[in-house]
C-alpha cells in the first residue's frame, strides 16, 4: 500500500532535463571545432606551401589532435570526479615539475624567443596548457576541503594564492605573460565564486595586477606591444604591422565575407594567422555575420557550462560546480582575449582562440575541459535517478 508523502520531503531541488550527456554543450562545441577546422584549412595552405609541406598539413595535424582530444574526453567523460578530487595535488605537483623542466638548458624547445614546448620526436608538449587545467582542478578542491578556512582566515586565503605565484613566476620565466594572466585572473575568479571576503579579494586583486602591469613595463618589447595597441598606425610597417593587417582584414569582410578561402591577408600579410589571429580571417572570409555567430556560439557554450556548474552548486555538489565555474572562466577569458586582441581591443597576448585556432596541445586540453564538464552533468544525471528510484520505492 503506497504511503502519502509529507510536503516536506518533497524534493524542491531543481531538476536537471537533458539526457546522460548534455546534448547542447556536446552540440555548440562540435559546430566550433568543425568551424574551426574549415578556417585552419583555409589560412594554413600558404604557410603549408611555403615551408614544404602539402597543402593541407596544418588541417591534418589538426584533426589528429581533434581524434586525439576525442580519445581523451572519452576517457575522462568515464572517470568519476571523486578521482579528480583526490590526485588533484599530485596533478597540480606534476604541472609545476613540467613547467620547472622545461627550464632546464637543452630540455625545453625555443619557438619565437619562448621556451615553452618539451620535444618528443615530432610530438611537442606545452606543459602551460595541462597547467591551466590543473589548478582548476586543484583549486576547486581546495575550495571544497578548506571553504570555512578559505571564507573566514587570511591563511586559507593566501595558501592557493603562493602556489598561484609559484606557477605564474615559472610562466613569467619562460616567458608566457598570457599564460600567467588567464590562469590568475581564472583563479580569481574562482576564488570570487568560492565567496572570498569581497576586501580581501579585492586587495588581492589589486597586488596582483600591480605585478604583472609592473613585468610588463619592465619588459620592453611587452612595453612597445601595449603601446602598440594604443595606436597601431603610428608604425603600422614594424611594431604596429599585425595588428593593422589585422583591422584591415576586418575591414575586407565587411558584412558577409570576401567568401571562404578568398582571404588576402592570410597570404603573408598577417602573421600567425592560422593560430593566434584565425579570427581576423573568420571576419575578412565570413563578414560580420560570421564574427557575430562565433560570438554567439562562444557566448552559449560558456553559459552551458555555467548553468550546469550551478545545477551541480544547487545540488550541493561543491566540487563539481567549482569545476565547471574554472573551465568556464577559463575558455570564456582565452575566447575574450584572442577576439579582443585580433579586433584590436586588446594587447597582443599570444592566445589562441579556443576549440578554433591550430594548436594540439590546446585543442587535447579543451576536450579534456570539456569532458570533464560533461562528466559533471552525467553524474547529476545520477542524482536525479536515484532520488526517482529512491521516491517510486518509498511511494
Amino acid at each position: 500500500m503506497s504511503q502519502a508523502v509529507p510536503l516536506n520531503d518533497i524534493d524542491h531541488r531543481p531538476r536537471y532535463d537533458v539526457g546522460d550527456y548534455d546534448s547542447w554543450l556536446i552540440g555548440v562545441a562540435g559546430i566550433l571545432i568543425a568551424l574551426g577546422l574549415v578556417m585552419v584549412a583555409s589560412s594554413s595552405i600558404p604557410i603549408a606551401h611555403k615551408n614544404g609541406y602539402v597543402d593541407l598539413y596544418y588541417f591534418w595535424r589538426q584533426l589528429a589532435a581533434v581524434f586525439l582530444g576525442l580519445a581523451c574526453g572519452f576517457i575522462v567523460v568515464h572517470v568519476p570526479l571523486s578521482v579528480f578530487d583526490r590526485v588533484s595535488t599530485v596533478f597540480l605537483l606534476i604541472g609545476i615539475a613540467l613547467l620547472a623542466i622545461l627550464l632546464v638548458p637543452g630540455v625545453g624547445h625555443e619557438v619565437n624567443g619562448s621556451m615553452r614546448w618539451i620535444r618528443f620526436g615530432a610530438v611537442s608538449l606545452q606543459p602551460s596548457e595541462s597547467m591551466k587545467f590543473a589548478v582548476i582542478v586543484y583549486l576547486s578542491s581546495y575550495l571544497v576541503r578548506h571553504q570555512f578556512h578559505v571564507q573566514t582566515d587570511f591563511v586559507g586565503f593566501i595558501k592557493p594564492v603562493g602556489v598561484l605565484t609559484i606557477i605564474a613566476g615559472l610562466l613569467l620565466l619562460e616567458p608566457d605573460f598570457g599564460a600567467a594572466a588567464v590562469i590568475f585572473s581564472t583563479a580569481a575568479g574562482m576564488l570570487f565564486l568560492g565567496r572570498v571576503p569581497f576586501i580581501r579579494f579585492c586587495s588581492w586583486g589589486l597586488v596582483a595586477v600591480s605585478i604583472l602591469a609592473s613585468v610588463a613595463m619592465l619588459a620592453p618589447y611587452r612595453m612597445q606591444r601595449l603601446m602598440t595597441f594604443m595606436d597601431p598606425w603610428s608604425d603600422p610597417y614594424d611594431a604596429g604591422f599585425q595588428l593593422t593587417q589585422a583591422l584591415i582584414a576586418f575591414g575586407r569582410g565587411e558584412w558577409l565575407g570576401v567568401g571562404l578561402g578568398n582571404s588576402i591577408q592570410k597570404l603573408f600579410y598577417l602573421p600567425e594567422v592560422h593560430t593566434d589571429f584565425l579570427f581576423a580571417v573568420v571576419a575578412e572570409e565570413l563578414g560580420m555575420v560570421g564574427t557575430l555567430v562565433v560570438i554567439a556560439l562562444f557566448l552559449f557554450l560558456i553559459w552551458r557550462i555555467f548553468y550546469i556548474g550551478n545545477m551541480a552548486k544547487r545540488r550541493g555538489q561543491d566540487f563539481a560546480a567549482y569545476l565547471s565555474y574554472g573551465i568556464g572562466l577559463l575558455i570564456g577569458l582565452e575566447a575574450f582575449i584572442n577576439i579582443g586582441v585580433n579586433m584590436g581591443l586588446l594587447p597582443t597576448k599570444g592566445l589562441t582562440l579556443p576549440l578554433m585556432s591550430y594548436g594540439s596541445n590546446s585543442m587535447v586540453v579543451n576536450f579534456v575541459m570539456l569532458a570533464t564538464v560533461l562528466r559533471v552533468a552525467k553524474e547529476l544525471q545520477f542524482e536525479q535517478v536515484d532520488f526517482v528510484q529512491g521516491r517510486e520505492r518509498y511511494d
